[in-house]
């Protein structure tokens, strides 16, 4: 079989799949992506530690803990706390032991668990089917089961078990999973900046020298764009996920371009943050998947990768078509489409097929520079 013909089929099989098919399929993926754990928020006292803090300073670390933390780390998972402690003394504590850099928006207060947890979802703006929970009291595990039925709940006695669980194993360790801390720590310094920015929103995007580079796929991108299509659940405009494999065959078809975009600024990379796969024809390109990290929601980056390939449409004097398939997360990108100019023209199923009439000229952000090699 040759890689165009497999491009071929593989297409058609998402094309002519029965609704049903479609269906299973969807709840496959959002299975597979609930099952996928991007943080694991900690509680301290007997779980990170043994001890109680309040009760004695000379608390013991414990290694096995310290093992976890660090091999969930590489792997491009994060960490966070929600513990019932005074603020000021845990942090200092962990400085201490040499661990308070792994930890995103720690929630040290005396509060509900389950509030916490809701809180670190939110700040890293992750699902909350994306957290496992761990504790060493029952009473708190239940507490935060009770809230959010889709969360984790581990006993801080199985902690050095963790990194065995299939969730805790992605696929692929790409160089944005080593560094996706660093690059979180980076978004929280620029948010500090922002917050202290006294000009506009557009002054201060514009303070932060960005460039967003697009280009055709390559294989060593295969890895992330796998990653990508897995825990991109908000910003993917048809909920698919291809899997390593499938990305190469379209990567090398000649009726279809694999698309990668990356952000950088003054403060760092975000890495590879978008990925886009146009399907070809000599009168229509079609749109077969869009999507955007939600890291990058605020950057005001969003359409900037659409925009790029509504100009080489219009350029090439092809339709452009877009597909979309709603999930109970993806609205904002249907809404992207429908500012972009597209309008729904047909009915697949629970697939809409939208197409823009290219009558605009679509243009990037004045605030950051970007670079099309395609």
């Amino acid at each position: 079989m040759t890689t165009l013909n497999m491009s071929e089929r593989i297409v058609d099989a998402v094309k002519e799949r029965p609704r049903s098919e479609e269906n299973k399929e969807n709840k496959e993926n959002k299975e597979k992506k609930s099952s996928s754990i991007k943080c694991v928020v900690w509680d301290l006292d007997n779980t990170v530690w043994d001890g109680v803090l309040l009760e004695d300073s000379n608390v013991t670390l414990r290694q096995d803990v310290v093992d976890v933390i660090r091999t969930l780390d590489e792997r491009g998972i994060l960490h966070s706390i929600a513990s019932r402690n005074d603020h000021s003394a845990a942090m200092a504590k962990l400085k201490e032991f040499g661990l308070d850099e792994y930890f995103l928006y720690p929630q040290i207060n005396w509060g509900n668990k389950s509030a916490s947890v809701a809180a670190i979802a939110k700040a890293i703006n992750i699902g909350l089917d994306t957290i496992a929970f761990v504790d060493d009291q029952p009473f708190e595990r239940d507490e935060v089961a009770f809230e959010h039925a889709v969360v984790r709940c581990i006993d801080a006695a199985d902690a050095a078990s963790i990194p065995r669980l299939p969730a805790m194993n992605p696929r692929f360790i790409t160089e944005d999973s080593r560094v996706r801390r660093k690059m979180y720590l980076a978004d929280i310094e620029r948010k500090n900046v922002e917050e202290a920015h006294e000009g506009s929103p557009e002054a201060f995007l514009a303070s932060l020298e960005m460039v967003f580079d697009i280009s055709s796929a390559r294989e060593e991108d295969l890895k992330r764009a796998e990653e990508l299509t897995v825990r991109t659940n908000q910003l993917n405009a048809t909920g698919y996920t291809y899997s390593y494999e499938e990305l190469d065959v379209f990567r090398k078809s000649p009726d279809h371009d694999l698309l990668v975009a990356s952000l950088d600024d003054k403060y760092g990379t975000y890495g590879k943050i978008g990925l886009a796969l146009v399907e070809r024809t000599s009168e229509v390109w079609t749109l077969k998947l869009l999507l955007m990290s939600c890291r990058v929601m605020s950057r005001g980056v969003g359409t900037v990768l659409l925009n790029a390939i509504l100009q080489r449409a219009k350029a090439a004097g092809v339709k452009l078509r877009a597909e979309f398939v709603p999930t109970d997360r993806n609205r904002t990108m249907y809404v992207t489409y429908k500012f972009a100019g597209f309008r729904e023209i047909e009915k697949r199923g629970n697939i809409s097929v939208l197409e823009n009439d290219l009558s605009r000229d679509p243009d990037f952000p004045p605030y950051m520079k970007v670079t099309v090699d395609v």
